[in-house]
């Protein structure tokens, strides 16, 4: 039997990843010069993008309200990126930036997934498990820039 509670919690940390994810590419994109970054982080925001929209629609099949993360959140991210740019926009150091954040992403989602269960409803988990997937592929990708 699944439960409810925790289905509604890794489809939440799902959701809260990939906006996360999806403001920090949107403060980065224009500080990055660099086209093959920019190439880069452009098919990042699409992959993120992609699985937001999927956490939504299931969450809207599950009768589930999923929150965005809140405005000073938001602004202490834009405000570290602006100012980690200001110091160094090279190549090495966004991606070492964007790995950080990954790293972060994976850690609270592997988290989320072994909080869930076995129960846990399996439409949720793939998800959770293509996100995964996903940042980890990413992680291995920005570490090339490094």
């Amino acid at each position: 039997m699944a439960d409810i509670k925790k289905d509604s919690e890794l489809l939440a940390e799902i959701y809260r990843n990939t906006h996360y994810a999806l403001e920090s590419i949107s403060d980065i994109l224009p500080e990055t010069e660099d086209e093959e970054m920019r190439d880069e982080l452009k098919k990042m925001h699409d992959g993120y993008e992609l699985i937001s929209g999927r956490a939504a629609q299931l969450a809207k099949d599950e009768g589930l309200e999923l929150k965005e993360p809140g405005p000073f959140k938001k602004a202490m991210m834009w405000s570290s990126i602006k100012f980690n740019t200001m110091k160094d926009d090279s190549r090495a150091h966004i991606a070492e930036m964007m790995t950080q954040g990954t790293v972060m992403g994976i850690t609270a989602l592997s988290r989320s997934i072994g909080d869930a269960g076995e129960t846990c409803d399996p439409d949720i988990r793939k998800l959770a498990d293509d996100l995964l997937k996903m940042e980890q592929d990413y992680e291995k990708r920005m570490k090339m820039y490094l």
